[in-house]
């Protein structure tokens, strides 16, 4: 090796495949992470792919997790249902979540195979319950209204009608997004689950106004998501700025990061309308410790998450 040259190391590396990877906590969080779960020295790598992304360009990621041997997986936001569309003769397994909801969002390697998994059905439940607290439903006769009906959205449906929560499922759930084709999914999802207690209704709609007339038909201490992206992969809210929200309801904006609109325009009204606003920070939590658990093949108890979770909290500060 020649003088002042630097020996660099192939380390096992974790990917992170998204829109705008680079903004995120994680980045900033996961070497604190790796220490607390002795990763040793275990990386994450970036990998922006644009919004509806050639199949190509999805199949060509999963292809070269599959072929480095020090590529552990992945964790997958926003391109969750494309890639596995792209690419699922190249997953050796899927997990039922991920079969049930058509979408990957973590990619993990075992023996040489590769599986998909959806976790977001589990860590939508954990915080939605650390959220609302037992028998939410019951107790408050709230209804759910999911703005977008892509992989988050989905995946809330699923955990809250799909028999994790089977003494407390909300009487309604209505699903808004504004592709015709990803309500269509959904309700496919839906089907498999057969969701006798639960009514749902699917609206394609793109325009916030319409949004607004949606909320007004909403009962007291109803749970209002925003699963759009908007405010954080793309500008703006799915709200407009005159939109009331239902009083006693819970305003869950799944981004932690961006412009956040959703959140503000929700904020504005929190004490007028004794409104609980959450922003997606403890899903991101929830969200990274467990897919960062199963592709490095570790256990995530309890007592580690809290570990995890005051690390993070330190860097958000």
């Amino acid at each position: 090796m020649s003088a002042g040259s630097i020996e660099t190391r192939p380390v096992p590396t974790m990917e992170f495949i998204g829109v705008t990877t680079g903004s995120s906590s994680i980045m900033q969080v996961f070497p604190r992470w790796a220490q607390v779960l002795d990763l040793g020295e275990a990386r994450l790598k970036g990998r922006d792919l644009p919004l509806g992304a050639d199949p190509d360009l999805y199949r060509l990621t999963v292809e070269q997790i599959r072929s480095d041997p020090l590529s552990m997986g992945a964790l997958v936001t926003t391109h969750k249902i494309n890639l596995l569309a792209a690419a699922r003769d190249l997953f050796e397994e899927l997990d039922p979540y991920a079969r049930l909801c058509e979408e990957v969002s973590c990619i993990s390697k075992r023996d040489g195979r590769v599986i998909g998994h959806a976790k977001d059905p589990i860590t939508a439940g954990r915080s939605l319950r650390a959220l609302l607290g037992p028998g939410y439903f019951r107790r408050t006769g709230g209804e759910v209204l999911s703005l977008g009906a892509g992989g988050a959205g989905t995946a809330i449906s699923v955990y809250l009608i799909g028999g994790q929560t089977p003494a407390d499922p909300p009487g309604r759930i209505v699903m808004v997004d504004k592709s015709q084709e990803s309500l269509d999914a959904v309700r496919r999802v839906h089907d498999r689950l057969d969701p006798s207690s639960t009514e749902i209704e699917y609206i394609e709609n793109a325009d916030p106004a319409e949004n607004d007339e949606l909320l007004v038909g909403m009962p007291p201490g109803s749970v209002i998501v925003n699963a759009t992206g908007m405010g954080k992969d793309v500008p703006g809210s799915p709200v407009t700025d005159s939109a009331r929200f239902p009083e006693r309801c819970v305003v869950w904006e799944l981004n932690y990061r961006g412009e956040l609109n959703f959140l503000r325009q929700a904020r504005r009204q929190e004490r007028a309308r004794d409104l609980t606003v959450e922003d997606g920070w403890l899903y991101f939590l929830h969200g990274w410790s467990e897919a960062i658990a199963e592709v490095f093949h570790v256990e995530l108890t309890p007592e580690r998450f809290e570990l995890l979770s005051a690390e993070a909290e330190a860097i958000r500060g």
